[in-house]
C-alpha cells in the first residue's frame, strides 16, 4: 500500500507532521479525525507538504475529503456549528489564514449543506466583508450571541482565543441541556410503559374474564365490576376515545406553540413546587454564561445585556431580565436591576455585587452560572429519587387492582358454588 505524509494540527493548535500507511487517503484523513486532529494536508510521502496558510495546503483536501456515495444529508444542525467552530478555531491558532481555513473547512465538510454554507461565507469574506457581518446574513443559524461574540475577537485581534471560548460555552451549553433531557427518559419510559400495561390489562386480559362472570351479574364484587366495566368499555370504545384524546392533544399543543399559550405553560412551570426552582436555575444558567462569556470579551454591558436575555427560553423570565438594561442604561447598579427582577438568589445578588465593586463582573457571571449548573443537576438528581418511585407504586398499585379484583370474582363463583 501507498505511503503518505501528512501535516495537522492537534487540539492545541500545534502543527505536527508524519507518515501514514492506506489504501486511500480518505483512510488517512479518517485516521486523524479520530485521533482528534484536524487534518491541513495529505499527500504522497515524496511529494513536497505546502506550508500552512497556503492556497495549496487548503486545496490539497479537496481530493477526498468526501468520499463519494457516503455524504450525509439535511440541513446544518447545532452540532454541525459547534464542530465548524471547533476546526476553524484549531487552524486559525496554528497559523492559517481565515480565508484558507474556511477552504480546509469546505473540503472537510460532511454535509452539503454545511459546505455551501461556509462556501458562502468565505466569498463574502474574500470580497472584504468581515466575517461576523458575513455570519449575520445566517442569524438564525448562529445567533447574536455568537456573532458579536466573532465581532470582538476582530476588534481584539484574538480571532482564535474567542473561538475557543465560544467552543467552551457552546459545549457546556450542550452538556446542561443533554442532561437535562436524560435525566427525562428514565421517568418517560416509566410512563410508557405504564400506559401500554393499563392498555394489555383493560384491553387483553380483563376480557378473557368477561365471559366467566357474565352470568353473576351484581353478585359480583363492586370492584371486579368495575373494573369489567372497565375493559368492556375499553374494547367497545378505545379507539373513539384514543381519537378523541390524540385531537385534544394536538389542539392543547396548537395552543401552547401560540404566545398565549406558551406564556402561560411557562408561568405554570415556575409555579411547580419542585420543577419550578429547577425551571428557574436553567434559565438563570444560560442567562449567566453567556453575560459572563460577551463581557469577557469586551462586548460592552447593555449589548451583552440584551444579547444575554435572548438566550432565555422563558419569555415570564424574559420580561423580568428585559428590565435589567434599561436601569443600567439610566445609570443604575447591575446589583441593583437584577435585584429589581425579583428572580434572583440572594447568593446570586451577593456575587454580582462584588464583581462590580472589583470590576469583574464577568468572571463572577461565569462563576455563577457554574453554581447554578451544578444546583441545577444536582437538583435533577433529587427530582429523579423521587419522581421513579412514585411512577413503580403507582403502576403497580393500578396492576395490582385490577388483579385483585379478578382474583374477588373467581373467589365469589366459588363462594356460590359452595
Amino acid at each position: 500500500m501507498p505511503e503518505f505524509a501528512w501535516r495537522a494540527a492537534n487540539s492545541a493548535g500545534k502543527v505536527e507532521e508524519g507518515r501514514f500507511t492506506a489504501a486511500t487517503p480518505a483512510q488517512v484523513l479518517k485516521h486523524l479525525r479520530d485521533q482528534g486532529m484536524t487534518p491541513l494536508h495529505i499527500g504522497d510521502a515524496g511529494a513536497a507538504v505546502p506550508l500552512p496558510g497556503t492556497a495549496g495546503q487548503a486545496a490539497s483536501l479537496g481530493r477526498f475529503a468526501q468520499p463519494k456515495g457516503r455524504q450525509a444529508r439535511g440541513p446544518v444542525t447545532a452540532p454541525d456549528v459547534l464542530a465548524l467552530t471547533s476546526e476553524l478555531a484549531i487552524m486559525l491558532r496554528a497559523g492559517l489564514a481565515l480565508d484558507n481555513a474556511l477552504r480546509v473547512l469546505i473540503d472537510m465538510s460532511h454535509k452539503p449543506s454545511l459546505a455551501a454554507l461556509v462556501q458562502g461565507i468565505l466569498d463574502a469574506v474574500k470580497g472584504g466583508t468581515p466575517l461576523s457581518r458575513a455570519l449575520a446574513a445566517h442569524r438564525d443559524l448562529f445567533g447574536d450571541f455568537y456573532i458579536n461574540m466573532i465581532r470582538s475577537g476582530e476588534a481584539s485581534g484574538q480571532m482564535s482565543a474567542v473561538l475557543d471560548r465560544l467552543v467552551e460555552h457552546m459545549e457546556r451549553q450542550r452538556a446542561l441541556r443533554d442532561s437535562v433531557i436524560s435525566a427525562t427518559i428514565y421517568p418517560a419510559i416509566l410512563l410508557g410503559v405504564a400506559v401500554l400495561s393499563l392498555i394489555a390489562m383493560l384491553g387483553f386480559v380483563v376480557p378473557q374474564f368477561e365471559k366467566l362472570f357474565t352470568d353473576m351479574g351484581d353478585a359480583l364484587p363492586l370492584p371486579t365490576r368495575l373494573v369489567m366495566g372497565l375493559g368492556h368499555a375499553f374494547t367497545q370504545y378505545g379507539l373513539v376515545v384514543a381519537a378523541v384524546l390524540a385531537g385534544l392533544g394536538w389542539a392543547a399543543l396548537r395552543w401552547l406553540k401560540s404566545p398565549a399559550g406558551r406564556r402561560w405553560w411557562q408561568t405554570l412551570v415556575l409555579r411547580l413546587p419542585l420543577m419550578g426552582p429547577l425551571a428557574l436555575k436553567y434559565q438563570l444558567t444560560l442567562f449567566s454564561r453567556s453575560l459572563g462569556t460577551l463581557l469577557g470579551n469586551g462586548v460592552p454591558m447593555l449589548t451583552a445585556l440584551h444579547i444575554a436575555t435572548e438566550t432565555v427560553g422563558n419569555t415570564v423570565l424574559q420580561d423580568a431580565l428585559g428590565r435589567v438594561a434599561p436601569i443600567v442604561k439610566e445609570g443604575g447598579k447591575v446589583v441593583q436591576a437584577v435585584t429589581a427582577t425579583g428572580i434572583f438568589a440572594p447568593l446570586a445578588i451577593n456575587l454580582i455585587r462584588v464583581g462590580e465593586e472589583t470590576g469583574r463582573i464577568g468572571p463572577m457571571m461565569l462563576e455563577l452560572s457554574n453554581i447554578l449548573n451544578r444546583e441545577v443537576e444536582t437538583g435533577i438528581k433529587r427530582l429523579l429519587t423521587l419522581v421513579e418511585p412514585v411512577l413503580i407504586l403507582v403502576l403497580g398499585v393500578l396492576i395490582a387492582a385490577i388483579i385483585v379484583s379478578i382474583l374477588l370474582g373467581i373467589l365469589s363463583i366459588n363462594d356460590l358454588a359452595i
